[in-house]
């Protein structure tokens, strides 16, 4: 895996931040074990291994590193057998729930896989495996497993509890238990073959040794910078229902009038968002560097009408990357707002680096209304406003 193929140095870095960290455990927790949050373990894998933190994204990795993703997992060992959280579908239970447990299960299968091959089409990934962080008294254990598609000709066992809370599944390699009121799926992580052996004691007083580390002028932080960042819907709304717009957005390639690309589109910007944010992107048709999440670089601008439009030059990079390499659509075949369900992705995020530099990431379903009820504004993205077809 990939532990096995670092430099001794980084590896001994790891189990370091590890045992100090988890020294640290009298600070949130009262338990005998090591307690990590899952943000420290993504940030301390990242720093040790020099790898791209992917945690911001709603994706199905953590971190990634040499074309390989991450899942970074802490949990506690328990018998070794336990089963953990890999993936929740809340936004997608109309999808399933009506159907009987064996269909139920298939598409949950089916959604699971492909975020998985999204996650690596965003971000130019040749695999993701578990990278997991496990605790029990006195010591911290790494192990790394596969993070397998659902094999779903393999399906077998599938069983209802009796409580009828949940169903039990499982496949040639793994199995799995699907929470129906939480839309939640699990799977068994059996922990064996571990690679690192950390132990770890819980100093009696934290505090104590936090003192030590301020100085007679005391220990000043930086003011933590939140990077500007606003969210665009990857749809609209017509009559209170999500769709993408079948000839404008992100299919403005099926526009009437002259022959397009059929790679042609662009990301819609909410008339609002230029009024709540009007210093967030240059003055129209003034050209940026936009960095994808697999940090490739395109050459992007703000145009149309009221600058109601996110695009690159030339314009077709932003399709072939978004319908081609992320969406894994056919030339001619029209983006639904069901494939950006099923994906579990339907906004974006962009942050702002400078005037000049700027990221754009995906981000889960209903980021965008969040975005839009935490600035007090409503909902006004009928097209006839700012997702008008394009002529």
């Amino acid at each position: 895996m990939f532990i096995e193929l670092q430099t001794k140095e980084q590896v001994d870095y790891y189990k370091r931040l590890l045992k100090a960290v988890g020294s640290l455990s009298g600070l949130f927790s009262e338990a005998p074990e090591p307690y990590l949050a899952y943000r420290a373990t993504e940030n301390l894998f990242c720093k040790a291994f020099e790898a791209e933190n992917l945690s911001r994204s709603d994706a199905s990795a953590d971190a990634s590193k040499n074309k390989i993703g991450f899942g970074l997992k802490t949990f506690l060992e328990g018998n070794g057998r336990t089963m953990q959280k890999v993936a929740e579908f809340n936004s997608d239970h109309a999808l399933f729930q009506s159907l009987s447990p064996e269909e139920k299960i298939k598409k949950i299968a089916t959604l699971r896989n492909e975020r998985l091959e999204t996650t690596k089409r965003i971000f130019g990934l040749d695999d993701i495996i578990y990278h997991c962080i496990t605790r029990q008294v006195g010591k911290i254990l790494v192990y790394e497993t596969a993070a397998p598609l659902i094999k779903i000709d393999e399906i077998k066992d599938v069983k209802v509890s009796p409580t009828g809370s949940s169903i039990q599944f499982s496949d040639s390699s793994s199995e799995y238990s699907f929470n129906i009121s939480k839309s939640t799926l699990y799977k068994r992580f059996v922990t064996e073959n571990v690679l690192l052996d950390v132990p770890v004691r819980i100093l009696d007083d934290p505090f104590s040794e936090i003192e030590k580390l301020i100085s007679e002028a005391g220990l000043i932080f930086a003011p933590v910078k939140v990077q500007p960042h606003i969210f665009l819907p990857l749809y609209s709304v017509r009559g209170g229902i999500k769709n993408v717009p079948e000839k404008s957005g992100l299919n403005q390639w099926n526009a009437a009038g002259r022959a397009r690309d059929p790679d042609e589109i662009y990301i819609p910007i909410p008339a609002w968002i230029h009024k709540k944010f009007p210093n967030f992107f240059p003055d129209r048709d003034k050209p940026f560097e936009l960095t994808l999440p697999d940090r490739n670089i395109l050459t992007a601008k703000v145009c149309q009408d009221n600058s109601k439009a996110l695009m690159t030059n030339p314009n077709a990079s932003l399709g072939k990357w978004l319908l081609r390499d992320v969406l894994n659509l056919r030339l001619k075949e029209l983006l639904t707002y069901e494939k950006l369900q099923a994906i579990g992705l339907d906004t974006v995020v962009v942050y702002k680096i400078d005037n000049k530099h700027y990221d754009i990431d995906f981000t889960r379903i209903g980021s965008y209304e969040n975005f839009l009820s935490e600035n007090g504004e409503k909902d006004n993205s009928d097209p006839s406003a700012e997702y008008q077809d394009e002529e």
